[in-house]
């Protein structure tokens, strides 16, 4: 009976401690969608199984998504990126550091034996020879261990765990928005020289009209009014080509510094190759959640301020060390490895926090707070994914609707300016009309070229926003 009285109070404290270190709940998730609302109501009407891409698991590779472009430029500046991209190369760092701090972690819960030697020569009261000198010579072995009863050394390494999957998942997301940087770079670079190419031919055609202007001005068919037009539109047209170089020369700088190359070492030659946009299904909104390397990062950063609290909360507990040394000792070094002069010791240390000015309980709210910060943001996280692929689809959807109502305006405008040009060849309308008829043609033919542009661009976003690539399922060119 006695026996029990005695443990009643350790008892006690042990359920307090177990709920004293209960950990703060993980907050609600988003409700998500059966589908995403901007891929139509055809889509919503199909079956949502058949739309899942993957397993959700964000260590999963995210693909080569980047060859259904069908361009082996692009494929060759992304293998570089990888490679020499500072971006990529501090947050693989930063993993490197993380799996270290778990490591560290890991071993706080192993025993730790270390040896040591040491030498003491002294007299006083506190010798046991008085004032008699003596040396007193030891060697041996030390062994440490802290016993875990509540768990603070498993919830530290459990938080360092969750760290270290939130950098690589991070190390993921910096992957991905690299190649998606590469890619939008050198996509906007082409499409440039698309919108140059057309520019210069422009050009060209109005130096052929300038030529046979000034012909017909010698012949004293036209006035000189008509030369200087002619001559103006020309000089407007090739000072856009110069403009649309500079452009390329800054998107040709930019993508070096993606690639971790100096800027003045590398060039592109220009080509003007179109290009056919990849068939991306976007897939359920919740598994693109669980393919998102950010959203995955947030999550583990969530868990590990979870685990955080409990440490926190942990140290108002007693903490329990077991120590033991074992060697010898001797006055003289040649009877230090008798047997005889054998020692040894065992102990158990219990420390218990009984005032500390209020530190532990600002821990504890410290703790608190970081967990509520992180948990906001992760739900932000998970919205904002979401947002990011509605738009996404939203703006395909859209620019594919554009692209076709201006391609009816090219194929109108080119007709036109057909048109004009024949009927002022033969003298039937005036210069002005057929100038317009141009303007009007260019016009469209840029606008055309741009909308085509952004459709490349909102493509590669898409595949940013849903993730990335798909394994052996990459998108398939349309």
């Amino acid at each position: 009976m006695n026996t029990i009285n005695r443990l009643l109070p350790l008892a006690a404290a042990l359920v307090l401690a177990g709920c004293a270190t209960a950990l703060p709940p993980l907050p609600a998730s988003v409700d998500t969608p059966a589908q995403f609302k901007e891929q139509g109501p055809a889509a919503q009407a199909t079956d949502p199984a058949q739309w899942t891409i993957a397993p959700p698991a964000e260590a999963q590779s995210r693909g080569t998504w980047w060859k259904a472009f069908g361009d082996p430029v692009l494929d060759a500046l992304i293998e570089r990126s990888a490679v020499g991209n500072t971006d990529i190369q501090q947050a693989a760092a930063r993993l490197a550091q993380a799996r270290a701090l778990l490591r560290g972690a890991q071993a706080e819960r192993a025993p730790q034996i270390g040896a040591g030697a040491s030498a003491d020569r002294g007299a006083g009261a506190n010798t046991a020879n008085g004032s008699t000198p003596a040396t007193l010579l030891q060697a041996g072995l030390n062994l440490s261990y802290e016993v875990d009863l509540f768990g603070r050394l498993a919830r530290a390494q459990d938080a360092a765990s969750l760290d270290a999957q939130s950098r690589q998942a991070l190390l993921q997301s910096t992957r991905l928005l690299v190649q998606a940087e590469v890619a939008q770079t050198y996509l906007a670079l082409r499409a440039t020289d698309t919108e140059r190419a057309l520019m210069q031919d422009t050009a060209n055609a109005y130096t052929d009209t300038l030529r046979l202007t000034q012909r017909r001005f010698e012949a004293g068919d036209v006035a000189e009014l008509d030369v200087i037009r002619i001559q103006t539109e020309q000089a407007a047209t090739e000072a856009e080509v110069i403009a649309l170089e500079r452009t390329r020369a800054e998107l040709e700088h930019a993508l070096a510094v993606l690639l971790g190359e100096p800027a003045s070492g590398f060039a592109l030659a220009p080509t003007a190759t179109a290009r056919t946009l990849p068939v991306i299904p976007p897939g359920v909104p919740a598994t693109v959640l669980a393919r998102r390397p950010d959203v995955a990062a947030a999550q583990a950063s969530l868990l590990a301020a979870q685990a955080r609290v409990g440490v926190a909360q942990a140290a108002w507990f007693p903490r329990v060390s077991l120590t033991g040394a074992a060697g010898f000792a001797s006055p003289e070094l040649g009877d230090l490895f008798q047997w005889s002069a054998r020692s040894w010791g065992v102990g158990a240390l219990l420390s218990l926090p009984l005032f500390d000015g209020g530190r532990r309980q600002a821990g504890v709210q410290n703790a608190q707070a970081e967990f509520d910060a992180v948990a906001a943001q992760y739900r932000g996280q998970v919205l904002n994914a979401l947002r990011e692929v509605e738009d996404q689809l939203s703006s395909l959807r859209l620019l594919h609707e554009q692209s076709l109502a201006q391609g009816r305006a090219v194929n109108a405008a080119q007709r036109a300016s057909a048109i004009s040009e024949t009927r002022w060849r033969n003298g039937l309308v005036s210069q002005l009309e057929l100038l317009d008829a141009r303007r009007n043609e260019l016009l469209n033919r840029r606008q055309a070229q741009r909308v085509e542009a952004a459709r490349q661009q909102a493509t590669v976003r898409l595949i940013r926003a849903l993730g990335g690539g798909w394994g052996t399922g990459e998108p398939q060119r349309g």
